[in-house]
């Protein structure tokens, strides 16, 4: 039997972390918008690290605030991928994790490179098992609208076969076997013919980062993905991306576009360092959260516990 001493420190341990969650509510009640989505990545570890508690935390957000979607950019499973719409890691990797009655919203994937160690396709078929996985092919697009008027497009590539390192290596079978060039060639389609109020191109891997990656990732990402990003610069407002597993914001010197890494929502890497044109970088794990309206576009890095530690925000 607990003393009293006990009880009343119970009872203040579950005051504080009432407080805490309703100061968390309030901050995040301040910065919705008509239009809010979740942006999480790097996620796969079977619950472990931090992943249950950030899945918890998405949860709680979309309990607060009109959440309409959670954009997954790749690396679902670690560490080699799925072998078929019913390997187990789907339900120890995802439907388990992200439970939360508020989260059966729709999800918008692309694949990262640890789903290309596994059966690739199996990523694109689980449309078909789960009501909420949306991944009609490869590389697509989609819009959300809100109150009518406010549109944001949203642009998700697969950005493993876009590198040579991915494309030569055997551990990855079906990087070569996609098409770069058409790729390339539908994503400048897409982007040309944009009208929407906003723009975001997703991908796995980052264009601009401090990481411990081959250089040559960046170089081909440069080299391919962001001739065509320029291209339509006066469009494209951010590019986002995980990968790295941390958080980065990048503003290349005479570049209008914001380059986002979003940190893992699972295990996070913390030694993480400035480059040229980093704005923030944090070493925390977490996630995302994109608001928008007619004028204003942000996106709010948040940790673990659903703090903002850095907004990205774009004007009109």
């Amino acid at each position: 039997m607990k003393t009293t001493r006990q009880l009343t420190i119970t009872v203040c341990l579950l005051a504080v972390s009432l407080l805490a969650a309703a100061q968390a509510g309030g901050n995040w009640k301040a910065i919705e918008k008509p239009l809010n989505f979740i942006l999480a990545n790097d996620l796969g570890r079977n619950g472990y690290y931090e992943q249950k508690p950030i899945a918890e935390t998405m949860g709680k957000l979309a309990e607060t605030i009109d959440v309409e979607c959670v954009v997954a950019a790749g690396d679902i499973h670690h560490f080699e991928g799925v072998r078929s719409t019913q390997d187990p890691l789907w339900m120890t990797n995802y439907e388990l994790i992200y439970s939360h009655p508020e989260l059966m919203i729709p999800w918008y994937a692309v694949a990262g490179n640890h789903e290309y160690r596994g059966n690739t396709q199996a990523c694109v078929d689980y449309a078909k098992v789960s009501a909420r996985w949306n991944m009609p092919g490869r590389y697509y697009t989609f819009v959300l609208e809100a109150d009518g008027d406010i549109t944001l497009r949203v642009v998700m590539l697969d950005t493993t076969p876009l590198m040579d390192k991915y494309r030569n290596d055997g551990k990855y079978p079906d990087a070569a076997l996609s098409d770069r060039d058409r790729q390339l060639a539908w994503a400048d389609s897409v982007l040309t013919a944009a009208k929407e109020d906003w723009v975001m191109v997703v991908g796995h891997h980052p264009v601009y980062a401090d990481t411990p990656k081959n250089n040559s990732e960046r170089d081909d990402m440069q080299k391919y993905l962001n001739t065509v990003l320029l291209r339509h610069k006066d469009k494209v407002d951010m590019y986002l991306c995980g990968h790295i597993h941390n958080f980065q914001h990048i503003r290349p010197a005479g570049c209008p576009i914001d380059y986002v890494v979003n940190s893992s929502a699972s295990l996070s890497r913390k030694d993480v360092k400035p480059v040229d044109g980093t704005l923030f970088c944090s070493g925390e794990a977490g996630f995302s959260l994109i608001t928008a309206d007619k004028r204003q576009l942000a996106l709010h890095m948040m940790n673990a516990k659903g703090e903002v530690i850095h907004s990205v925000v774009r004007g009109k």
